[in-house]
């Protein structure tokens, strides 16, 4: 049996995320706590004794007296893109392109210290301009 009544209802769609401004960074350094019992760790779990390790061995102070930036960028210092690739390859990507799918992880954010890391081509562009052939 065939019914006639109208298809469309009259409801109209909702707005769906996206609209409300990035937070701040998360704070996380060498003095975030955290319980390591080294047992059952997770890559993203193990982020914060890596972060420890980096800060209290000089990551910092070694990449900038080590890596020449020949352009300084608006979106990051070279310190936090050599970070957030560093941090990406300990998590388990191996591509810039897969930086994306961590672009927003409040642990990430919080250790490089911004709010979103920047678009595949930006950690492409920093690559092309900084390192020396």
């Amino acid at each position: 049996m065939v019914t006639n009544r109208i298809q469309h209802s009259d409801k109209k769609a909702v707005k769906q995320g996206g609209g409300e401004i990035a937070p701040e960074p998360n704070k996380i350094g060498a003095s975030t706590p955290f319980d390591f019992s080294g047992t059952n760790l997770t890559p993203y779990g193990g982020l914060l004794p890596v972060a420890t390790m980096l800060e209290k061995l000089g990551f910092q102070a070694l990449m900038e007296e080590t890596v020449l930036v020949k352009r300084l960028t608006k979106v990051m210092s070279g310190y936090q893109f050599l970070l957030a690739m560093v941090l990406g390859l300990y998590i388990g990507f191996s591509r810039l392109n897969q930086l994306r799918f961590i672009a927003r992880d409040p642990i990430v954010t919080g250790i490089v210290k911004v709010a979103e890391l920047p678009v595949q081509s930006t950690f492409w562009r920093f690559v092309s301009m900084n390192c020396i052939r």
